[in-house]
């Protein structure tokens, strides 16, 4: 059939994405194994973070029992190092954190004797609100902007957005949540908490005035990189031999946009989407430092000022962990609104 008739009889044109389409059981079978090699060489990506990470909290500066307990004697310090395993070879070490971490156990913090999967669990909850919050506002906020500033393409609108986004894209992260604080919780208005104090207990969402800005932070971060993205593809779209045979078949802009333009975009939305979520869950190590926001990031920050190895081995492999499965699912998700890498598996 040609590409005039599935435009006329309004069935998705050649190199539309087909998202109605099921895999024969012989290709279910073989997505079946190629996931599971995916599956498995993101254990094995995460084996070798975890040597990584191991061997680079080693090789921070200063002693653990020297910034933990201040001023000690040797003796002292041999005490704390055999009280918690610091002792061993690095070998032993390392294979009796993987056993824990495999067993869902990563120990308890050298500092503050707290286990750290409850510490995780706590902290973890708040990390993901700020980042769940900040994404859900992002995503389509960035899709939006890429497709309006791809519709009106060098007017006076296209041009402002794109002065816009590279004014922002200009500007680290750190700037940003400087300026919102400037402007909102300190020098100009003092409308938000400059500080995020959140009560044992409570959560994110029981405080949501918490929230505002460093949610706000996160998402003048991410909205120009994922706009632009989406911008781009937007106009090869658009610039495509189907949505021109679209347009001469009388077919409404808006019609073309929504059934045809925005649905051979969502390969490129879908690997937006995933890099936002991969930069905001590394990028709230930053604004929950500034913001003094009790979630993982800044429990890192200060495992680190105190070598508290256990904390910071486990939220790294954690981070580690969710950029994985965030890969991994907008692998998963771009095989299946793809038609050609979908044949492979037929």
């Amino acid at each position: 059939m040609s590409s005039d008739a599935l435009v006329q009889a309004g069935e998705p044109a050649p190199g539309d994405l087909g998202l109605g389409s099921d895999l024969p059981r012989s290709g279910g079978a073989r997505l079946s194994v190629w996931v599971l090699r995916r599956i498995a060489l993101s254990l094995l990506t995460l084996l070798g973070v975890s040597i990584i990470v191991f061997l680079a909290t080693q090789t921070l500066p200063g002693d653990p029992a020297r910034e933990i307990l201040g001023h000690v004697t040797p003796a002292q310090v041999a005490a704390f190092n055999k009280l918690h395993g610091l002792d061993k070879p690095l070998l032993t070490q390392y294979v009796d954190w993987l056993k824990n971490t495999v067993t869902g156990s990563f120990g308890s913090s050298i500092a503050t004797h707290e286990a750290v999967t409850h510490l995780i669990g706590r902290r973890g909850l708040n990390t993901l609100a700020l980042v769940l919050l900040s994404a859900l506002i992002s995503i389509p906020l960035s899709l939006l902007i890429g497709t309006i500033s791809a519709v009106r393409r060098d007017r006076p609108v296209d041009h402002g957005i794109q002065t816009v986004l590279l004014t922002l894209t200009a500007m680290p992260e750190f700037v940003i949540a400087l300026l919102l604080l400037v402007l909102f919780a300190t020098t100009v208005f003092t409308w938000l908490p400059a500080v995020a104090v959140i009560g044992p207990g409570e959560t994110a969402f029981q405080n949501p005035e918490m929230l505002v800005l460093p949610v706000a932070a996160l998402v003048l971060a991410v909205v120009p990189y994922v706009a632009r993205l989406q911008r781009a593809t937007m106009i090869d779209v658009l610039e495509s031999e189907y949505v021109h045979m679209a347009r001469l078949k009388g077919l409404r802009e808006g019609t073309i946009i929504r059934r045809h333009a925005m649905r051979n975009s969502l390969v490129a939305a879908i690997q937006g989407s995933s890099l936002t979520l991969i930069y905001l869950t590394g990028g709230v190590v930053t604004i929950e430092f500034l913001f003094a926001y009790p979630g993982l990031g800044s429990a890192l920050t200060s495992a680190v000022q105190t070598r508290d190895l256990p904390v910071i081995q486990a939220i790294v492999l954690v981070f580690a962990a969710a950029y994985v499965l965030i890969n991994l699912c907008a692998d998963l998700l771009t095989v299946y609104v793809t038609p050609k890498l979908r044949t492979q598996f037929r």
